[in-house]
């Protein structure tokens, strides 16, 4: 399923299976997103090499995640969302980070590029 097709669920599903799954990365990455995908994280450029290299780390640290949707819009070739991912750690605690996400789709339906800003919600 394509990020047109369910955005929201891509949100949900892509953290998951990338951060936590056995498939190869750069096959869960290509099943979502074009090979010339671009992310921009706090203005940090992010290609599909450094986002792969990103990803073992990842999964070495994070024993669960949970992704809670409060908007996920399409319109068009173009998305946006807010949401927030919380990661349980191998090492103990939680991290909960706030996305607001905006991206450009390809016409095949996979995320083309996308810029988010994110900040990281105390612990109350």
């Amino acid at each position: 399923m394509t990020p047109r097709a369910d955005f929201a669920g891509y949100l949900v599903r892509y953290p998951q299976e990338a951060g936590l799954g056995d498939e190869d990365p750069a096959v869960v990455l290509d099943r979502y997103h074009t090979p010339d995908y671009e992310l921009v994280n706090d203005g940090v450029p992010l290609d599909r090499a450094r986002l792969l290299e990103h990803i073992g780390p990842a999964r070495r640290r994070a024993t669960g995640l949970r992704v809670e949707v409060e908007r996920a819009l399409v319109d068009g070739d173009q998305v946006a969302a807010q949401y927030r991912l919380t990661a349980e750690l191998r090492k103990g605690g939680t991290i909960t980070t706030e996305i607001y996400m905006f991206g450009e789709l390809a016409a095949d339906g996979r995320l083309r590029r996308a810029v988010q800003v994110t900040r990281t919600v105390p612990v109350r």
